[in-house]
């Protein structure tokens, strides 16, 4: 089976930089469908299981409509496929087509992501991680190294595509792999 067709995990929590967080978490939870994927959500973080395709659909679109307030914005999380002990129940909608991904396609936000990709029990793992990071230099992504991790600076969606390519491509040859991500939008770091 491949790795489209298997169901992954993500586990995140969104930080909204501001007095309203709870009127930007909700409201960006409330403008995402989520009709493909499991969620659960508690007092630390969502958790969703689906596709591949579809868990990076719904954390793009939370983090988008979070993003749009203006607010400083991070999302930080870990996506993870073929993970002993895991499991989801029903699930019938979990391998169709993403619900969020032509409103986010409207969305312009540019942003920063740091990833670390680890494809796990694997011999070969640097070869996966450094073909992963050759994909992710597109002309209008900048990419440099960091202490454990790659990033990324550009249009959030193209972040996002990056994202989901890399943790999609290794999970094609590797059974257990897990990324680690952050992506940030707003920052007054940005400003200078």
């Amino acid at each position: 089976m491949t790795a489209e067709k298997r169901t992954a995990g993500a586990q995140f929590t969104l930080f909204p930089m501001t007095g309203d967080f709870v009127d930007i978490i909700l409201g960006a939870l409330d403008e995402t469908d989520t009709g493909n994927v499991e969620t659960e959500t508690d007092n630390v973080s969502t958790e969703i299981r689906g596709s591949i395709e579809n868990i990076f659909d719904v954390m793009q679109s939370i983090f988008l409509h979070a993003a749009k307030t203006g607010e400083h914005v991070a999302l930080s999380g870990t996506a993870a496929i073929g993970c002993p002990g895991s499991s989801c129940t029903g699930g019938e909608n979990r391998h169709k087509s993403s619900l969020n991904r032509e409103k986010s396609a409207e969305a312009g936000q540019k942003a920063g992501a740091k990833f670390s990709l680890y494809p796990l029990g694997d011999t070969d793992y640097m070869e996966k991680i450094e073909a992963q990071i050759d994909l992710s230099s597109e002309p209008d992504i900048d990419v440099k190294p960091a202490q454990g991790a790659t990033r990324l600076d550009g249009e959030a969606g193209d972040i996002f595509r990056i994202l989901e390519k890399a943790f999609s491509n290794v999970s094609e040859s590797v059974g257990h792999t897990a990324m680690a991500f952050t992506i940030s939008a707003n920052s007054p770091s940005d400003k200078g």
